[in-house]
């Protein structure tokens, strides 16, 4: 079978490899769709210090049952699933508290276990153990349910910053992430969602499919004076910075309105994660900043439930199909910004 695997930063090689077998606890499935992100930029650019090379990356997964181990129940082969990419280990104390996205010994897909660029796959035991594989109801087809990682990770984060009814919400960054967060706010009950980026065709792109309440373009504009003048001075009620921006979080400071929350939802570079962060305005404003991380198997599951009933369609932002043997040139996509979602289908 084919697989991309990642073996340096600069270096991931199509080859061929054994189609593997489900082992006792497991599950092999045919990979249909293996959407891609701005994580795997960053692996095909810098590594990551969570991958032992040659590795098979590739995270947002879903596929058909093939071949189901002794020991696993309730599957079946030619069943459609979703596999979660952050996997908690359920036992140490963060699990134990049910803070399964911070989970102190958390592995992934795609980086502990061979990921979903590939023909076939095997779902580790760890997977099911945690329940998760997701069945993908009968209306959401494999690449939708392929985006429901990361709208599981969006929905971390918005439940986290509490984004709900009457919010006014800005959104920094108008790739993938961007879009979701937008389509989650409206979804939440938001009332007013702004879209910011710096990049104008990236921006338009966005805004033509998600259509928020002003698309504001960082370069042509102060974002901050922008939302201010937006919001009658009073600023938003939550930022979201989905970006890896150190300016897009300090500026979320600066135009979010008193007793506003704000979600770093964006992780920045490992040598630039330090920002200057006005201490007095979260003290006399009452602001409150969030981290999110990642989701839990729940998240995965609500996330196919918002995509199938609607509420957070996902099919229109899936802009680019292409085969496993374009792997480089999807990566290469991903990081132009010249797509909203591309998709690789084995």
């Amino acid at each position: 079978m084919l697989v991309a695997r990642f073996y340096a930063p600069g270096d991931i090689r199509l080859e061929q490899a054994p189609e593997p077998t489900a082992g006792p606890g497991e599950l092999k499935i045919a990979v249909v769709n293996c959407s891609t992100c701005g994580t795997d930029v960053k692996i095909s650019r810098h590594g990551h210090h969570h991958i032992d090379p040659p590795r098979v990356i590739g995270h947002e997964i879903a596929g058909r049952v093939v071949e189901v181990g002794d020991g696993v129940e309730g599957w079946a082969e030619g069943d459609r699933v979703q596999i979660i990419a952050a996997i908690p280990c359920g036992s140490c104390a963060e699990c134990t508290d049910g803070r399964f996205t911070v989970c102190s010994r958390q592995t992934s897909m795609g980086y502990h276990y061979e990921g979903g660029f590939a023909e076939y796959m095997i779902v580790p035991e760890a997977v099911l153990a945690v329940d998760g594989v997701n069945r993908i109801p009968e209306n959401v087809d494999y690449a939708e349910a392929s985006v429901a990682e990361p709208l599981a990770c969006v929905l971390n984060g918005q439940e986290i910053a509490g984004v709900g009814e009457g919010d006014t919400v800005v959104v920094m960054g108008a790739g993938p992430i961007g879009c979701l967060h937008v389509r989650l706010a409206r979804a939440r009950g938001a009332a007013r969602v702004f879209l910011v980026d710096l990049n104008r065709g990236r921006l338009d792109m966005s805004a033509e499919v998600v259509r928020p309440d002003a698309a504001i373009c960082g370069d042509e504009t102060d974002p901050v004076a922008e939302v201010l003048r937006l919001t009658s001075e009073r600023g938003a009620d939550v930022v979201i910075t989905a970006t890896a921006s150190g300016k897009a979080q300090e500026d979320a400071l600066r135009m979010v309105s008193r007793s506003g929350r704000i979600s770093f939802f964006g992780g920045l570079p490992k040598d630039a994660p330090i920002i200057q962060l006005d201490s007095n305005a979260v003290h006399y404003r009452e602001i409150s900043i969030f981290g999110a991380n990642g989701s839990s198997p729940d998240h995965n599951k609500r996330a196919l439930e918002l995509i199938a009933s609607g509420e957070v369609p996902v099919a229109d932002l899936i802009t680019e199909r292409m085969p496993l043997t374009d792997v480089h040139k999807a990566i290469e996509t991903v990081a132009s910004g010249t797509a909203i979602k591309v998709t690789i289908e084995p």
